[in-house]
């Protein structure tokens, strides 16, 4: 087994333990751990680099004493092909765009967004990955910081891995796919 499947499943595996009533290892006295779970069928916008039937597990934790760490776990896109994923503003919706821009934790003040110093997997949750010969893939991000009243609303699969050069950062082409996630 690869890796990164083995952190998804140890992130489920916490945030099960964590709904269940027990205490993470890892959090301090008195701190809020918040789960983050979604598994659903996705929103399809391009079927043919996102076919009908594709999936998305996302699993999260978020605690002012560690960050948020997010997972994704991909079935069904096309096999040996990279992807970009993030975060966005808001749910899925009948289009790609009505996902919204990038969640960034400080927002660039500049739209759209394509300045490394807002738009980089610091301040943005960046879940890039390649599927295998199935179409699985899967990635996480780690972040320092945490939602506030602002919250991400959808994780957006994308065309390409994520850009990081100024006047292109950010970016990783066209919106194929989208699963709504309660951040």
């Amino acid at each position: 087994m690869r890796p990164v499947p083995v952190l998804v499943l140890a992130l489920s595996a916490a945030a099960l333990a964590l709904t269940s009533g027990a205490t993470a290892a890892t959090a301090t006295p008195g701190s809020r751990v918040h789960v983050i779970t979604a598994k659903s069928g996705l929103t399809i916008y391009r079927p043919d680099l996102a076919p009908p039937g594709s999936r998305a597990h996302v699993f999260g934790l978020t605690s002012k004493a560690f960050g948020t760490s997010t997972a994704v776990l991909v079935t069904g896109l096309l096999p040996n092909r990279q992807y970009g994923a993030h975060a966005h503003t808001k749910p899925c919706g009948a289009t790609g765009d009505l996902a919204g821009p990038h969640y960034q934790n400080v927002e660039d003040p500049v739209k759209p967004s394509v300045d490394p110093a807002y738009a980089n997997p610091r301040n943005e949750i960046w879940l890039d990955l390649t599927t295998d010969a199935t179409g699985r893939g899967a990635a996480v991000s780690k972040v320092d910081w945490t939602f506030t009243d602002r919250r991400a609303g959808s994780i957006v699969i994308h065309e390409t891995h994520t850009h990081t050069d100024p006047g292109h950062a950010g970016t990783a082409g066209a919106r194929l796919a989208c699963v709504t996630v309660g951040f």
